[in-house]
């Protein structure tokens, strides 16, 4: 199947394609470098737990240790 007019030729299609091809690849490389060079000078933005400002009470205390220890690696408490 051609294409009518200009771009019946072959080369005319292939020349458009790898264009819209580097320019689609030049253009993503591009925004990840500016991504990859935003994040490095951002600074870290600190993540709130719960936990901090919340005082546990012992039943509580008791429950996530056991967890805790259930998750750790080695022999249970």
């Amino acid at each position: 199947m051609s294409l009518p007019g200009r771009f019946s030729d072959p080369r005319a299609v292939t020349l458009f394609g790898l264009l819209a091809v580097s320019t689609a690849v030049w253009l993503s490389l591009g925004l990840r470098a500016r991504a990859r060079r935003d994040r490095a000078h951002a600074p870290l933005q600190r993540i709130w737990h719960p936990q901090e400002s919340t005082a546990l009470t012992p039943a509580e205390e008791h429950a996530f240790g056991q967890v805790v220890s259930r998750l750790s690696p080695g022999r249970p408490r």
